[in-house]
């Protein structure tokens, strides 16, 4: 048993070497961030490409948080036992092979095998960055690091649109999956020199079933989620529900019994812990469902090429990189309450100029707005969110901690992307069946319609005499959907603040709670 490291409020400690040793960190995280959101912007090229559904589409956007979430847990914990530095080099070396299979893959099914294995490899790597911050920096200075690493990381997962966009310009949509390997690359290098091995890590063995569990659980509920609104697969999304109902209490009664949890219910039942877990869930998948969602309107309604349309959301990376390092600041003022409040006001006033302003003839400054205020939004509460959850364990924890910040961002997004895409789907389908230009097509062209934006654009394509109909119907029936992915993302913004209102403690009881933690952590207590 490795003994817990003192309370981060008494000591300010940081490694040596600490600007490049969180540089290095930093790098590694970026990869997977830039990977999580590199797809949005090719994902009309993807349907045109190989005619897919929408249902795909969203499976190929979801595919890489998909893996992430499914696996943080388990690799947070192995990371803890055989050696975090380990399993990012590991994860790094992996990720380059499957960037090249994702960007020649030859089917929709195949690219969306490689963007779940692409999401296993950062599963690996991105937790135990998180970990490492939190065991080689403590106090004030662990906040900040933080804090960095969340607004760097998430300005570059903003980024990754336009770097696609520009990309897309010149090379096909494979592009979008290669970008990262240089990158991949340098990380992989600037880990093996200057990230230290073996940190506060534990001899204990790894709850191995529990981590099988873990998989089955997350992967069994993205995917019944996504397979929901497609016609024939009802029964397909019900038989994986049902699954994940039942994987649910056989992963918490694991918990219970095994002699070295993979998930301490104990110190996760702390409410500096489970509301903030919660709470970041949903600010994180606010970002990353809306960037979805987002991409797509912006090209298939307003007509912007791959550039613009990757460039369209530079307003959320910029307000996000402002904000994030003065989040730590509120912090250390207000509590991470008031933060995590401040920052879902920013969110609800983003969805609510989403659902009022954006439109068919939407000028540009008005896409801004909303984009402007989700930045801010996620800023001043990602920090929070993730410092709150690494505060509240001890250090032989700390996998666990950074596994759950982790499955903040990729729980959440897949969450989200898969909600806010499911009710994308299933009303713009809904809407098309509605449109006149159904009447003037076989039925088997009008389920093909309905399919997704891409299929539309393609039958247009194939019967140029109803071409303008036929994107005409298929923008009004996109807009329709979206409007209805936004007010769900709304609702799920309204659910998380509210949470946070009335649970999550105030300032000074967060402070008393926390003492009381690390002083039954360093006594060895549960």
């Amino acid at each position: 048993m490795v003994r817990d490291a003192p309370a981060p409020a008494q000591r300010d400690d940081r490694p040596e070497r600490a600007g490049l040793v969180l540089a290095s960190l930093i790098a590694v995280a970026t990869v997977a961030n830039l990977n999580l959101s590199v797809a949005n912007v090719a994902i009309p090229d993807i349907g045109k490409d190989f005619d897919s559904s929408q249902t795909t589409l969203n499976l190929i956007a979801v595919g890489y948080s998909f893996g992430l979430a499914a696996s943080v847990l388990w690799f947070g914990a192995l990371g803890d036992r055989y050696g975090r530095k380990l399993l990012i080099v590991v994860g790094m070396s992996l990720s380059v092979p499957v960037s090249f299979l994702a960007g020649f893959a030859w089917s929709d099914d195949v690219l969306f095998g490689a963007r779940v294995a692409g999401g296993l490899c950062a599963g690996m790597a991105y937790p135990t960055t998180l970990a490492l911050i939190t065991a080689l920096w403590s106090g004030r200075a662990r906040t900040k690091s933080i804090a960095l690493w969340s607004a760097i990381g998430g300005g570059f997962a903003a980024l990754g649109p336009l770097v696609s966009g520009i990309l897309l310009e010149y090379f096909d949509w494979g592009s979008v999956f290669l970008v990262t390997i240089p990158l991949a690359i340098v990380a992989l290098g600037m880990a093996v020199y200057f990230v230290p091995s073996h940190v506060n890590e534990t001899t204990e063995p790894v709850d191995n079933l529990g981590g099988v569990l873990s998989v089955v659980l997350v992967g069994a509920l993205i995917l019944s989620i996504n397979f929901w609104p497609v016609a024939d697969m009802e029964t397909t999304a019900l038989v994986l529900l049902a699954i994940a109902v039942v994987a649910t209490p056989l992963f918490l009664i694991r918990q219970r019994r095994a002699a070295n949890p993979l998930y301490d219910l104990p110190i996760a039942a702390r409410p500096t812990f489970w509301v903030a877990a919660c709470a970041g869930i949903i600010v994180f998948g606010t970002l990353m469902g809306t960037a979805y969602v987002s991409q797509q309107y912006v090209q298939n309604v307003l007509g912007y090429s791959t550039v613009q349309a990757g460039a369209a959301i530079l307003p959320a990376a910029f307000a996000m990189v402002l904000v994030a390092p003065r989040s730590a600041k509120l912090v250390a003022a207000y509590g991470s309450r008031v933060t995590l409040l401040s920052g879902y006001v920013f969110l609800v006033l983003a969805f609510v100029g989403m659902l009022l302003l954006w439109g068919e003839d939407t000028p540009y400054w008005q896409i801004a707005i909303p984009y402007i205020f989700v930045g801010i939004g996620v800023g001043l509460a990602g920090t929070p969110a993730s410092n709150s959850l690494t505060g509240s364990v001890p250090v032989r924890r700390v996998g666990m901690a950074s596994g759950t910040a982790d499955l903040q961002r990729d729980l959440g997004g897949a969450l989200m992307t898969s909600i806010l895409g499911a009710v994308l789907t299933t009303h713009y389908a809904s809407a098309m069946a509605d449109q006149s230009v159904s009447n003037q097509v076989s039925s088997t062209t009008e389920a093909q319609l309905q399919l997704s934006f891409a299929s539309a654009e393609n039958i247009a394509a194939a019967h140029p005499q109803d071409a303008e109909a036929i994107i005409a119907a298929a923008k009004s029936s996109f807009l329709e959907g979206d409007q209805w992915a936004y007010g769900a993302g709304l609702v799920s913004v309204l659910i998380g603040a509210a949470l946070v209102f009335f649970v999550f403690p105030k300032r000074e009881r967060e402070e008393a709670l926390r003492s009381s933690y690390h002083a039954v952590d360093a006594s060895g207590g549960a």
